[in-house]
């Protein structure tokens, strides 16, 4: 009696179905993306979800489905702008010939970022704000001790300002050590990225919200002027008073 060959059944291939309908989650959740960033830029950044998902031409089932909460509705928007500055300011960075030349450029570019929409802006990094005081880690150092893990548009922004410090310590490394005296010196230049990441991001956003009355700086103005006060003060010209001779009395300003 003849046998015929038995053979294993062939193993079923990827679903074409589901893959068809994860490539059209992606792009409708991109889709989605783009017409909140849309609405946020012509609403304001106080836009609520009702108001983001009919500027889109949907309802707000239909958002809360694809980013669960405006949290995450918050997060997704930040993942795409945050992505596309630093990548400007990656680029803007490569393409320099001096450690001034790149800080310049890289001011610039986030100042324009921010001004081209500064409802987008705000809208992104609202309850994310960036604490220079927080360590990261640089050539080698230890990692900071654990803390709480973050969360949303703060992990968004946190990781968004780590990157851009690290940038902005490489180039200057030589630049800050050549002036160091002592190790105490080069360890205390350091921490000037991430000192300047804080005070570029604080002096940025009270620009950006400063109304335009005549008297705002231009954005070229602001750029050559946070350059200057990164890299050489407010007043180098200006002899300032030594330790034993204390703060002038009238100086009425306080730490904040």
């Amino acid at each position: 009696m003849n046998s015929a060959t038995v053979r294993p059944a062939a193993s079923p291939g990827p679903d074409g179905r589901s893959a068809r309908w994860d490539r059209h989650r992606t792009e409708r959740r991109r889709e989605l993306i783009r017409a909140a960033r849309h609405a946020v830029h012509r609403l304001g950044p106080d836009a609520s979800m009702e108001d983001i998902a009919a500027a889109a031409g949907t309802s707000k089932p239909v958002f809360y489905r694809y980013f669960g909460d405006k949290a995450g509705l918050q997060q997704a928007m930040g993942e795409v702008v945050v992505g596309r500055m630093q990548a400007r300011l990656q680029e803007a960075a490569a393409s320099a010939t001096t450690p001034q030349e790149g800080l310049t450029a890289m001011v610039s570019v986030y100042l324009q970022m921010a001004e081209s929409s500064p409802h987008v802006y705000a809208f992104v990094t609202r309850d994310a704000p960036f604490d220079p005081s927080v360590p990261q880690p640089l050539h080698g150092e230890p990692a900071p001790p654990a803390a709480a893990p973050e969360t949303g548009s703060s992990a968004v922004l946190h990781d968004f300002f780590a990157n851009v410090t690290a940038m902005i310590e490489a180039p200057l490394r030589g630049h800050l050590s050549a002036s160091a005296d002592s190790a105490a010196e080069l360890a205390a230049a350091s921490y000037w990225p991430r000192a300047a990441i804080g005070m570029v991001r604080a002096a940025g956003e009270r620009w950006l919200a400063a109304p335009d009355d005549g008297s705002k700086p231009s954005r070229e103005l602001m750029t050559t002027m946070l350059t200057q006060w990164l890299l050489r003060g407010v007043a180098p010209g200006r002899t300032e008073p030594t330790a034993a001779s204390g703060p002038p009395a009238a100086a009425g300003h306080s730490a904040h």
